[in-house]
């Protein structure tokens, strides 16, 4: 019982993780560097902290959610055991193997993108006060 409890804990995390790695990392940054801003047409310097830091802090925080994903294999028994040959790194002329099993990660992370992009429909259809055709 307390593998499954901690695993749980574990999607969880890696859940939250994920949704702050597409939503909350960007609008972090663009608050943050707005209320630093203190007129209308600022210099280059808030573009590029943004151009810089979303990216940076993306990876961040993609590495703390492959920490968390081999904590969940190690945790419930499922870490891969053995050397994943990528399909980039693989000849064309190679014999097909198997694919991989999915992790919890690649799941949380494409449901994720899944929000993300409901997220941004809802704020730029209705929010944003775009113009619907019709």
């Amino acid at each position: 019982m307390p593998r499954r409890l901690l695993g749980a804990v574990l999607i969880l995390l890696m859940a939250v993780g994920s949704v702050v790695l597409w939503i909350g990392i960007p609008v972090g940054w663009l608050y943050l560097v707005s209320q630093r801003v203190d007129s209308s047409q600022p210099s280059m310097g808030p573009y590029v902290l943004v151009l810089v830091g979303i990216p940076a802090t993306m990876i961040a925080v993609g590495k703390v959610l492959a920490i968390l994903d081999r904590a969940y294999g190690r945790v419930t028994r499922t870490a891969p055991q053995g050397r994943v040959q990528t399909p980039w790194h693989r000849s064309l002329r190679g014999e097909r193997s198997p694919a991989r099993a999915h992790s919890v990660l690649d799941v949380v992370m494409v449901a994720s993108v899944a929000l993300a992009l409901v997220c941004f429909a809802v704020w730029y259809f209705v929010f944003a006060g775009s113009s619907l055709p019709g």
